[in-house]
């Protein structure tokens, strides 16, 4: 028989509540931060922008997307194509008033005889930076939605054919694992979606500075920003321990399917909490981490484990799962 420490689950619960506490009050938090300071300074056009800082500055880099992209040279009577694939360095801008499109032109370079100007809303629409984290959060938000249909799905036909074989089916709040990190890493995940619809609704534009400017440190950014960094490392750290953890406990087919399960659950939190209304979403994201604290207070309902198959027992005695003598 082995006893289950009871003092480690009642720490995770203090500070998820914590953690709670810290997300609701910072998610309406902002404060001025140097990156405007820094582009204003790196720009010096200011007076030809109207005061507007770009959020991204010169000697940018980016990757075209589109499949052929024209560059006008002076006096715009002159067009030359870049491909997809080629690097762009930003040059300068340059603002034309009469152009009824778009008044700001971009100045980029492929190298130094591919050199041309473009409209900066079809050079942002057909562009992505360089930087590895900047394609992440590209290929991430124009991609999740047809993975998260396969993988449901998936897990739809696996879960009809499990009960009609009379399998074990372990789902997150459904014969659940012996474990605490499923229920973290949902709540967590709900938590960084609701973080980034606040950041949408509230201060776009620093998203979309970080976006043509990232770092993974969180104190380089605005505190609302850098909360949500740490949110997704810890969706990470979590994830990582969910697996050591599952793996231990049930055999590869059953931990799979679990994961499956799971990963459906987390992608639906993910798209529930980023688009509904971010006043909704507080509501949803305080009712939810109710659901996941009464999950682990729960888990003290069942204070020991089998020594044989490692299910939870309320008491000592034979295991309800295997049939194990338990003293």
């Amino acid at each position: 028989m082995r006893k289950r420490n009871s003092l480690r689950r009642g720490t995770t619960v203090r500070l998820c509540w914590v953690t709670m506490v810290v997300l609701l009050v910072s998610a309406c938090y902002y404060r001025p931060f140097r990156w405007q300071e820094e582009m204003a300074a790196e720009t010096g056009v200011d007076s030809l922008l109207h005061g507007e800082v770009r959020p991204y500055a010169p000697n940018s880099n980016f990757e075209v997307l589109a499949d052929t992209l024209w560059l006008h040279q002076l006096p715009f009577c002159d067009s030359i194509a870049v491909l997809k694939g080629d690097e762009l360095v930003v040059a300068e801008w340059a603002v034309h008033p009469e152009d009824p499109v778009d008044s700001l032109w971009v100045k980029v370079a492929r190298d130094q005889e591919t050199i041309g100007w473009i409209r900066e809303g079809q050079l942002l629409h057909n562009i992505v930076p360089v930087d590895p984290i900047s394609q992440c959060i590209h290929w991430f938000s124009r991609s999740h939605t047809l993975p998260f249909f396969l993988m449901l799905a998936a897990f739809l036909l696996w879960f009809v054919y499990r009960s009609y074989r009379r399998k074990p089916i372990r789902f997150l709040g459904l014969n659940d694992i012996d474990s605490v990190f499923p229920i973290i890493l949902s709540w967590l995940m709900a938590a960084s979606a609701t973080l980034y619809n606040s950041l949408q609704h509230f201060v776009p534009q620093t998203w979309e500075r970080y976006y043509y400017d990232p770092t993974l440190n969180p104190f380089d950014v605005p505190f609302i920003l850098g909360l949500f960094i740490v949110s997704v490392g810890l969706v990470a750290v979590f994830g990582i321990a969910l697996l050591d953890d599952l793996f231990h406990q049930t055999t590869v087919e059953l931990a799979v399917f679990y994961l499956l399960g799971l990963a459906s659950c987390c992608i639906f939190l993910y798209v529930f909490f980023t688009y509904v209304w971010v006043y909704l979403a507080y509501l949803c994201l305080m009712g939810y981490s109710w659901w996941c604290l009464r999950r682990l207070h729960r888990a003290h309902g069942y204070p020991y484990a089998c020594g044989a198959c490692g299910a939870k027992m309320h008491t000592k005695g034979v295991c309800p799962h295997c049939g194990a003598l338990n003293e």
